[in-house]
């Protein structure tokens, strides 16, 4: 299998466990008796948080391969793809799901915590961002530019260059790649670092639950477009 179809494969079935634990996490938040609610929410936490690492050493490890193929995310919807930032979330999209999942919980000093958490996640989303400039900028500048232009006319020398270029390249994206997936990681860890078991609970579910319905409307509207196009209707 390439590059693509593993990573795929791996993608579809960490899906398959992402519905497992989001059932799990609600299961937590019904009404029962017989268990110690804060005690169960503090043990699933570190396996949710297991979980998502696993993503990212997938990650990882896809982008040492093909940086470019990681960015492209062919194993997401079109919907879906236009949520991703950086091939994956953007960080201060969490905000608005505390605010829905555990707003009413939160007391004075968790929301000026977590104020002061979403304003130096928005600091440092614009260094990202300034840096991925940065990098896009150099395929528009010269050598690349030129090389790239003159791809299947290039002459031995130039093909090197433009190897060499293109290494150069792809090292600048993977410290990009590299510093979105830490932002990724540091601030779930520090917005569950604020919140009880519970909340973290209730975070991680709606967290869950949005990618979840996000992949099911995406995935049916990438069919409803294909079963449009393969009966020769098309939509303006």
């Amino acid at each position: 299998m390439d590059s693509e179809s593993n990573f795929t494969s791996f993608f579809d079935s960490w899906l398959t466990r992402q519905e497992a634990f989001l059932r799990q996490l609600e299961a937590l938040l019904s009404p029962a008796d017989g268990f110690d609610r804060n005690r169960e929410c503090a043990a699933i936490i570190p396996r949710v948080f297991s979980h998502y690492q696993e993503m990212y050493m997938e990650k990882a490890a896809l982008a040492g391969e093909d940086v470019f193929l990681l960015m492209s995310a062919p194993w997401l919807s079109s919907f879906e793809r236009t949520l991703v930032w950086i091939s994956g979330f953007r960080p201060s999209m969490l905000f608005p799901m505390i605010e829905t999942a555990v707003a009413e919980d939160l007391s004075d000093e968790q929301k000026r915590e977590i104020e002061g958490v979403k304003a130096e996640i928005r600091r440092k989303e614009r260094e990202i961002n300034q840096k991925m400039a940065r990098v896009q900028e150099t395929v528009a500048e010269p050598p690349l530019c030129g090389l790239v232009k003159k791809f299947g006319r290039l002459v031995d020398g130039e093909t090197t260059e433009l190897e060499a270029a293109m290494v150069e390249l792809k090292a600048a994206m993977l410290v990009v790649v590299g510093n979105a997936d830490e932002l990724r990681g540091w601030t779930a860890a520090a917005v569950v670092g604020i919140l009880n078991p519970v909340q973290g609970v209730k975070f991680f579910a709606a967290v869950a639950r949005f990618q979840l319905q996000a992949r099911k409307w995406g995935v049916e509207k990438d069919r409803q477009r294909c079963h449009v196009s393969a009966n020769g209707v098309f939509l303006n």
